[in-house]
């Protein structure tokens, strides 16, 4: 799939880096990780479809990619969340670059959990994982598909997943459609949505995705060469706030 933009500077991930390797909580310089009304977790997209979410000290991420960024230069995972086993949401080599012997790592089945050393988690599985709620959610391709008609992403294999973090939840919806799952989603704070066609979804899915359960903020990801000035412009005056890339 076709990478995303690149958010993080190597500056910035040395100094968090540091921090973290002197037992203290990584700490960020001013802006270079974001932060919403009422959350008390910390986030940044690193690029593609990977993000990083600080919690109490806690380093979070999910489909860690080493193209978009130096994993070597992170700091050491709390947990590792992993979508599907596609290439570039399931790289071995970033993994093992931010995984110690106390990370949890949380796979589909697909992805083979016993080669990893992983805890598969299925759709609709919940499981608490170091203080943090995680739910694995629907994820998959209803019009997008291969040449041989094969969808890119078949129902029942890949997770999106729910996190929750003092209570506010946060959606990372992985590789997906507007899939009628989502209107099952109740009060998301934050939701991470794909936008890049042919694999997942147009502008006008994306919104459509949104407004079927309305989270009080939406962080466009994994979304290429996609329009995100048309997407705010969908969702203008609907009530969620459409953060800036």
């Amino acid at each position: 799939m076709r990478p995303g933009r690149v958010f993080l500077s190597g500056l910035f991930f040395g100094l968090i880096s540091a921090s973290y390797l002197a037992g203290q909580a990584p700490a960020a310089a001013p802006g270079s990780l974001r932060s919403v009304e009422g959350l008390s977790a910390r986030f940044r997209v690193l690029g593609h479809a990977s993000v990083y979410f600080l919690y109490q000290g806690k380093s979070i991420y999910v489909d860690p990619w080493g193209q978009q960024a130096d994993y070597a230069a992170l700091p050491k995972a709390s947990v590792i969340l992993i979508t599907h086993e596609h290439g570039d949401h399931l790289d071995r080599q970033a993994i093992g670059k931010i995984r110690t012997e106390n990370t949890v790592l949380i796979v589909t089945e697909k992805c083979n959990p016993a080669g990893l050393n992983a805890l598969a988690m299925r759709n609709g599985e919940k499981k608490t994982v170091q203080g943090i709620e995680i739910e694995a959610v629907p994820a998959y391709n209803l019009a997008n598909k291969r040449p041989d008609g094969q969808p890119f992403h078949p129902k029942g294999e890949g997770n999106g997943y729910v996190l929750t973090f003092d209570k506010k939840r946060v959606y990372v919806a992985g590789d997906t459609e507007n899939i009628p799952e989502m209107a099952s989603l109740k009060e998301i704070t934050l939701a991470f949505l794909p936008m890049n066609l042919p694999y997942t979804m147009s502008p006008a899915m994306t919104s459509k995705a949104a407004l079927s359960f309305q989270p009080r903020f939406l962080m466009l990801y994994h979304y290429g060469q996609a329009s995100f000035q048309e997407l705010k412009g969908l969702l203008q005056d609907k009530g969620i706030t459409v953060l800036e890339p």
